[in-house]
């Protein structure tokens, strides 16, 4: 392949830098691999009920067999939130005894006769093979069924919004378990 010439020479001459070189001889695709680095710092972080910070992180990452550098998975911790969180003493900060009135739970009471009456939601995030999604569910609180749901490559802080004309949510799904074609 190479003939007489060495691989950083080669680099040299085609202006390419040799870990950009070794990095194209990857065969698994890098959306996959940083999925799957991105899969095993959240489940240590939570492991670890967010007590690592990420050089303990990537050490256990390095016990487990990963490559990974202490600034990738600094980067990583910070975009999805998994800092680690330094343990404080414990403060009171609710006032408790005030004139104010206090609201009850009204949902635990009621007894549900038909539908729209409660209304409950739900935001959860699915690993897929390449990437992360979110699931907006909204189920009527009787009988237990998905009413609206939206699906989100980013939590966009928007829940689909009813349409009273049709009586359902802004992408048709109302009652039949679909959310954009896809079992819910």
């Amino acid at each position: 392949m190479q003939g007489s010439l060495s691989i950083e020479r080669m680099c040299q001459l085609a202006r390419v830098s040799r870990a950009g070189f070794y990095r194209c001889l990857q065969e698994r695709l890098p959306r996959e691999e940083e999925t799957e680095v991105r899969s095993a710092v959240q489940q240590v972080a939570l492991e670890h009920r967010r007590r690592y910070g990420y050089r303990r992180v990537t050490r256990e990452l390095k016990r487990r067999g990963f490559l990974v550098n202490h600034k990738r998975v600094a980067r990583i911790m910070r975009e999805d939130d998994l800092l680690g969180i330094q343990p404080r003493r414990f403060v009171t900060t609710t006032d408790s005894d005030h004139a104010l009135e206090v609201y009850l739970n009204l949902a635990r009471r009621m007894h549900l006769s038909g539908i729209d009456q409660l209304w409950v939601d739900d935001i959860t995030y699915i690993r897929l093979r390449t990437e992360f999604v979110y699931l907006a569910v909204i189920p009527d609180g009787f009988p237990p069924s998905a009413e609206d749901c939206q699906w989100h490559e980013r939590n966009a802080h928007q829940l689909p919004s009813r349409n009273p004309e049709l009586g359902r949510g802004t992408d048709g799904a109302r009652r039949n378990g679909s959310c954009g074609g896809a079992k819910a």
